[in-house]
């Protein structure tokens, strides 16, 4: 999923964040040194953000992981044949000493008027509130689709659907990486390479790199199988919880809905700035819908920005033509 599936409430300068927003509003300069931040969610995501956030002064309370023990520990033997993901996992433990870790926990709520001032937290079936400036929580990483499905390319189990050489079921559209799953970095470079070879006629080179495409995404179904998350998540939603954030609709107005387009028609959920990119995968997970539409442009543009654009377009037009004369 996105952000998260609880309801934390609004903040005003510190409260809840998506792990890789947290991490990335750091990076734009927010101020963390001091501060407590609670990571949970799933995936090894969290394991990086955390490691981040506590190389830049952040005080790491504890970091929750939803997937179960007995999961990540056979998780963790099948790293042992791979040396480059072992010594990942080996530089992000140093990384991450000291910090305490919980498996089959996951955030409930959190707590605070103008800030987030603690977290409640469900840890082996029993609840614990802990205090924190900022809970980060991050629960999967979901493709982005959207041009592709403005292209007209199947999807399949929601990622975009190709064949061995990377082509999708538009003749001379290729893709690759996360649109068509998510497995991580080198999953992606392979992919691309494939696709490269493949879009110039380098065929033989192009299947020469299917094994090792074949390797990488069976570490992708492997870190699927070990994350994938569990059911009690879908029981966290109280009716005043937030779904919809762009347009604030909540739990108790979604819930009566067959579907996703009878929701957008009656609450206008996913049709905020956002184009149901938040909501989306959460209405996917608590209810089982499928969002079935995506609108252009794919991505929010101001009006200022499109008029910047043309007045730089015909200042360039201008300085050619002097140049040429």
């Amino acid at each position: 999923m996105g952000d998260g599936v609880g309801a934390p409430p609004q903040a005003e300068g510190e409260g809840p964040e998506g792990a890789g927003g947290l991490q990335a509003m750091v990076k734009a300069g927010l101020p963390i040194r001091g501060k407590r931040g609670v990571v949970a969610g799933t995936g090894p995501l969290l394991l990086a953000v955390a490691a981040y956030l506590q190389s830049h002064g952040a005080e790491i309370p504890i970091l929750c992981e939803q997937t179960s023990w007995s999961k990540l520990a056979r998780f963790g033997l099948t790293l042992l044949a791979d040396r480059q993901k072992a010594a990942q996992a080996r530089q992000l433990r140093r990384d991450l000493a000291g910090v305490p870790f919980a498996a089959n926990a996951w955030p409930v709520a959190a707590h605070g008027h103008t800030a987030v001032q603690s977290v409640t937290i469900m840890r082996n079936g029993r609840s614990e509130e802990i205090a924190c400036d900022y809970v980060a929580s991050g629960f999967h990483l979901v493709p982005n689709t959207e041009l592709a499905v403005l292209l007209g390319c199947q999807l399949r189990g929601g990622f975009v659907h190709v064949d061995g050489l990377q082509r999708t079921t538009l003749p001379n559209v290729f893709c690759a990486g996360e649109p068509t799953s998510i497995g991580g970095l080198e999953l992606s470079l392979i992919e691309g390479e494939i696709a490269g070879l493949a879009a110039s006629d380098r065929v033989p080179e192009a299947q020469r790199l299917v094994a090792d495409r074949k390797k990488w995404a069976r570490f992708a179904r492997r870190l699927d199988r070990t994350f994938s998350l569990r059911d009690e998540l879908r029981s966290l939603a109280s009716p005043d919880t937030i779904v919809c954030r762009c347009e604030d609709v909540p739990h108790s107005r979604l819930s009566d809905h067959s579907g996703w387009r009878a929701a957008k028609l009656h609450t206008r959920c996913g049709m905020g700035p956002c184009q149901g990119r938040i909501c989306g995968p959460a209405t996917e997970f608590l209810f089982g819908w499928n969002p079935d539409s995506v609108r252009p442009p794919v991505f929010p543009v101001r009006v200022s920005s499109l008029a910047s654009a043309g007045r730089s377009d015909e200042s360039e037009h201008t300085n050619f033509e002097e140049a040429n004369r």
